[in-house]
This record gives C-alpha cells, sequence and structure tokens, in this order.
C-alpha cells in the first residue's frame, strides 16, 4: 500500500476557484550530546528518532546516558527541564530496552519511517490572487481599509474590524506560529516580524540561522498564510490581521516532506516557552498518528513528551491555541475510525476510543481547541467538534456551496499571505485557530499582566454564544450531517461561543 501524503490541519489548502474537497490541511538547561551531527550519520540505513521521558529538572543522569549508548542509541538534545531527551538509534529494540532502564518512565519512537521520513508532500497549493482581483478589491477598500480587506469576510465575524477603531494590539506580545514555516520577507508580515522568537526546530534542536524559518519554494505555504491571519500588518498593503499591531514569530517544525515529529514540536514549545511568546498557534497534528492512544508505549511517550513541554509552556505565560482539525469527526463519540495512521507507513483502518487516544496537540490538557465556521456562522462542513473537546469557535471557511459570503467578499474560504509577496485562499480550522491566536492576543494587549489562564478564561467568557446548530444538514439533502450536543453557551460546536475581538480590546 502506498504511504498516505502527510496532512496539514494543518493543511487543507485549497485552490481559489475549486470545490471543497471532502473534508478538505540556547535554551537554558538543555543539554546537547557532543555527537551534534550524529543524525546526519543516523539517517542512513533503518535509524528512527525517539523520545526518552525521564524525571524533569535532573539533567541525564550518567546511568540513562550510558543505557541509551548500550541501546545503540546516541543524544541529540536534552530538554532537561521537562525531562524529555531526544535520541537517535538504528536497534529496533531500541525503545523496549530503554523502556526497563532505572529512571525512564517512557519511551517511543517518534515515527514509523526510517530518517528521514520517506515520503513527499502533497497538500495543495492555493492559487494566488491575480493583478485584476487584486485592483478589484482595492477599489472598493474604504477609508482605513487595507486593499484586500474588503474579500476578509472573517474580519467583522469575529467583530476584528472594529476592534481595530480601538486598538491594532501591542507590539510587546508576540503570537509564534509553530507551523511549516514563515515567509517573514512578506510586505504583510515584515513589519510585525519578532526574529528573536523564531527558530527551524525540524531536528529537535533550534536553528537560528538567518531565516531557517522559512519554507523553502517547494514546502507549504501554511504557516505563512496562517501568520498572516493573525498578525497582517494594516500597513496599506495586502490584508489585514486579527491583531495587526502584536508581534508574530516563526517556529519551522515540519520537515521538508511535511511531517511535524514530536521531537520538533516539543523543540517549538520549549523555545516559545523560553522566549517568552504569549500565545502559539499549532494548526496541525503531530505525525505519524492522528490518534495517539497511550495503551500503546510507543504512543504513550509522544502523549507525555508533548504533553510536558506544552504544559511547561503554559506555566511560562503561554496560550497554547490548536486546531481541532477536519475530518468531520465527534472527538467526544466512543468510537473513530482511523484510516490513516500511521501516515509515514502503513495506515489501516483502526477503532480507537477518542477517550483514551488523543489528537495531540489538540486534545492536551490546557490547550484551547477551536472549530471552524462559514460565512454564515455555522460549523464548517469538515470540522471536527464534540462536547468537551471544542473550547471555541472561529471562521475556517468553507464552500460556498454551503455557507456564501456577503459581497464584496466572493470566496467563502480564508484570504491570507503567501510566500512571495503574494495572496490566497485556504480554508480548514487550520485557519479558524489563528483567528482565535489574534483574539488572545488582544487580550494579552489589553490585560498585559494576565497569566494565561486568566487571558483563556477572558477568551472563553468573552466570546459570543452560538447556540447549536440543529439539525445540521449542512449540504440541504435531507439528511442530518452532525449532531450537536449541549446548550446554547456550551456546545459541542462552538464551545463557548464565537471568538469576539472586539470584547477582546473593551475594558
Amino acid at each position: 500500500m502506498t504511504a498516505p501524503k502527510p496532512r496539514l490541519r494543518r493543511a487543507l489548502a485549497i485552490p481559489a476557484g475549486t470545490a471543497l474537497a471532502t473534508a478538505l490541511a540556547f535554551l537554558p538547561n538543555v543539554t546537547a550530546s557532543a555527537t551534534e551531527n550524529t543524525p546526519a550519520a543516523a539517517s542512513e540505513g533503518t535509524a528512527l528518532s525517539y523520545v526518552v521521558n525521564v524525571r524533569p529538572g535532573h539533567g541525564v543522569s550518567a546511568h540513562v546516558q550510558e543505557a541509551i549508548a548500550r541501546a545503540g542509541g546516541s543524544v541529540v538534545i536534552a530538554y532537561d527541564r521537562i525531562g524529555v531527551i531526544v535520541a537517535h538509534s538504528a536497534d529496533p529494540d531500541f525503545a523496549a530496552e530503554i523502556r526497563g532502564v532505572r529512571g525512564v518512565d517512557s519511551a517511543g519512537a517518534t515515527r514509523t519511517a526510517p530518517l528521514p521520513a520517506q515520503s513527499t508532500t502533497d497538500v495543495g497549493t492555493p492559487k494566488a490572487l491575480g493583478a485584476k482581483e487584486i485592483a478589484a478589491a482595492g477599489a472598493r477598500a474604504t477609508a482605513g481599509q487595507d486593499p484586500l480587506e474588503p474579500l476578509q469576510w472573517d474580519l467583522p465575524a469575529v467583530k476584528a474590524d472594529k476592534a481595530h477603531e480601538k486598538t491594532l494590539g501591542s507590539p510587546d506580545v508576540t503570537v509564534a506560529v509553530i507551523d511549516t514555516g514563515v515567509d517573514d520577507t512578506h510586505p504583510d508580515i515584515a513589519p510585525n516580524f519578532d526574529r528573536a522568537a523564531s527558530a527551524n526546530c525540524v531536528s529537535g534542536r533550534p536553528d537560528t540561522t538567518d531565516g531557517a524559518w522559512r519554507p523553502s519554494a517547494s514546502e507549504s505555504p501554511h504557516g505563512t498564510h496562517v501568520a498572516g491571519e493573525i498578525a497582517a500588518a494594516k500597513n496599506g498593503v495586502g490584508v489585514t490581521g486579527v491583531a495587526p499591531g502584536v508581534k508574530v514569530a516563526g517556529i519551522k517544525v515540519a520537515n521538508p516532506n511535511g511531517y511535524f515529529y514530536t521531537e520538533a514540536v516539543v523543540c517549538g514549545f520549549m523555545w516559545a516557552a523560553e522566549h517568552h511568546v504569549d500565545v502559539t498557534n499549532n494548526s496541525y497534528y503531530t505525525d505519524p498518528w492522528y490518534f495517539n492512544c497511550t495503551g500503546d508505549p510507543d504512543q504513550k511517550a509522544l502523549v507525555d513528551a508533548i504533553t510536558r513541554a506544552s504544559r511547561y509552556a503554559e506555566k511560562k505565560g503561554t496560550v497554547n491555541v490548536a486546531a481541532a482539525g477536519n475530518e468531520s469527526y465527534d472527538l467526544a463519540s466512543d468510537s473513530i475510525t482511523d484510516p490513516a495512521s500511521p501516515n509515514d507507513g502503513t495506515p489501516s483502518d483502526r477503532v480507537i476510543d477518542p477517550h483514551r487516544c488523543s489528537d495531540i496537540p489538540t486534545q492536551l490538557p490546557g490547550v484551547v481547541t477551536v472549530a471552524a465556521t462559514g460565512a454564515k456562522g455555522l460549523k464548517s462542513s469538515f470540522s471536527n467538534y464534540g462536547l468537551g473537546v471544542i473550547d471555541i469557535a472561529a471562521p475556517g471557511g468553507d464552500s460556498t456551496a454551503y455557507q456564501k459570503p456577503q459581497p464584496p467578499a466572493t470566496s467563502g474560504l480564508i484570504l491570507g499571505p503567501l510566500p512571495g509577496g503574494k495572496w490566497g485562499y485556504m480554508a480548514g480550522t487550520s485557519m479558524a485557530t489563528p483567528h482565535v491566536a489574534g483574539v488572545a492576543a488582544l487580550i494579552k494587549s489589553t490585560h498585559p499582566h494576565a497569566p494565561a489562564a486568566l487571558v483563556k478564561a477572558l477568551l472563553y467568557a468573552e466570546a459570543d454564544a452560538t447556540p447549536c446548530t440543529d439539525p445540521y444538514d449542512i449540504d440541504g439533502d435531507g439528511k442530518v450531517d452532525a449532531v450537536c450536543e449541549g446548550a446554547k453557551n456550551y456546545n459541542g460546536f462552538y464551545g463557548w461561543g464565537t471568538a469576539d475581538a472586539l470584547a477582546a480590546v473593551t475594558e
């Protein structure tokens, strides 16, 4: 069986003008080993990457280091503050051997394919707006609007246009886009880019070489689009972000083949935490498992590692916001069939219990989980949902056959920057999440001393209560497409409601 392509919710990249497809997207206390160049050597043959979780705050004991070496492994980096070690080994029994070592809480392979993953990215490329479309939008722009803002139906949907009359947000607030990379040279992003908070975390070790956080020409534009949705500058060029006065950073965690592996995600959260990032945007799921089941020792280790990293970031003051996913799953149901895991190997239809198997970081404790809505304010046809799982909703786009925007907007998708100074449409819970991250940044701008817990509490309390859509027949064929459970103020489609940027800036 051919391995499936890695999926962004990461990446619903939908060409403008096409129908929506089915479901449519350094550090203090960090230790590097003396063999930092071993990942290159380990990429030969059948070497895998692993996380080894030990007691936090005590460094890598000589006992554990010796055990890793005996098992044919080499330490790439150790995040001592959370007790997560990244190691490489070509020994297929490495994880099993390390799990039996005194002081090791859990250990597991972060992938099923050898280093590097043998696949190619196929997430779709959004069609860039043409000169005529840009000119036509600019002709409709009113005083104070950026040229493409008339096409952004999503901004009034969260009252961002009204919020901007009060404030654009504080430049002391930074949102990090943990994603495929950010093109900081884009004219909509360059004015607000925070270089000091940016890095490439693909290997599990942060690389701060100038531009390392950018996507290559062959890589997905996803992270650049997300960054612009959050903080595209209000500068008379292109589009406007939800929080166009805050800073945005790029933390690249997707490898050249489009995979978001655990070691990279851990690095991303840790980098954000140690660089005083206020909000992280996480529009992806961690490969290769859509759901990680704690009954499996490898998958349990991945959950442990990323849970430690995300919790550490929150303790340092970071609000972590994540996309719910684009498969129309009820994440509160008793069972889900996952047909795509592992997506870097040979997948199979496996039936999982969502109460014991988690989409990470989406379902981790403390993470703000975001569902998508379309231009009519209804749950997007593709958006995952679930009572007790979804925290909040925001515009992520939908097919115009289901939810058509009011003129002058013409597309039901979300417009944002693309690398190379272009703009284009995308859709997904990937696009909903940056709207919430932007609103969280506006809350932090209004309440600069608020800890992460208070920012989240305000985010939920200030959301516009959105009652269940019942019945939910989004395609109008007479059949119910999803069942919403819960009350007006809290339910499985919209959580606490739709994000409200105006309330975020109102004292």
